[in-house]
């Protein structure tokens, strides 16, 4: 006789299962197509607003590659997802990286071409402090996360 874990799949969960994989599956199409549409935008965008001046369509074009990396991270979480029919934590940790790396660069762009008064400027750091303390932070739990998969599995 077979194992407990080698029981048939019963019809309903298979039918689940087909639910499930499609939900992903147009997930990942829409990210995909987002991706391409937003480094359409950016391609666009950085030709015609160079006549605004290079530092700001550099500074505009960095945002929107940024935000190009974090929908393709989004899209290798949506398909490890898929691949090991489990939610992996690593890529979530990852975007989360780049989004506030992504804000760390920005803000220092604004704060530097932007000659505003002096709390605006405090703000502006601690904002920077605290999204570099939140990269330190889900670095190291990332580090955790691959740490314990290298684990020998227990029982």
């Amino acid at each position: 006789m077979g194992e407990p874990d080698e029981a048939p799949v019963s019809g309903a969960s298979r039918i689940l299962r087909f639910g499930e994989n499609t939900v992903y599956a147009l997930a990942g199409v829409l990210l995909v197509a987002t991706s391409v549409a937003v480094l359409a935008v950016v391609g666009y965008h950085l030709a015609s607003d160079l006549d605004d001046g290079v530092e700001t369509a550099a500074i505009s074009a960095l945002d929107g590659l940024l935000l190009v990396f974090i929908l393709l991270e989004l899209l290798a979480g949506v398909r490890a997802t898929m691949v090991e029919r489990k939610l992996v934590a690593e890529p979530f940790l990852i975007i989360g990286i780049i989004a506030s790396i992504k804000e760390i660069i920005v803000i220092a762009l604004k704060t530097e071409g932007d000659r505003g008064s002096q709390q605006s400027f405090d703000n502006a750091m601690t904002e920077m402090a605290v999204l570099g303390a939140l990269v330190v932070l889900l670095a190291v739990a990332s580090f955790l996360v691959r740490r314990k998969e290298r684990e020998p599995t227990e029982g």
